[in-house]
């Protein structure tokens, strides 16, 4: 299991970034971007993400790294 961005809803507001304790998430090409290698996957960027964006790998369609 991981955290994903589903690209066609991310806006780019920066809230998960913000949220992200583990400095995991960056904007990258315009779409924010999960660090695996530091995503601990306590899921504080779901909530955050007021696009509903973000979420765990089984529960986002259409899902990119």
């Amino acid at each position: 299991m991981k955290i994903v961005v589903d690209r066609e809803k991310c806006r780019v507001s920066g809230e998960c970034v913000t949220a992200c304790p583990e400095d995991a998430i960056s904007i990258v090409d315009g779409v924010a971007t999960i660090d695996e290698s530091k995503c601990d996957l306590d899921g504080i960027c779901i909530p955050a993400c007021p696009h509903g964006a973000i979420g765990f790998s089984e529960g986002i369609r259409k899902a990119a790294k």
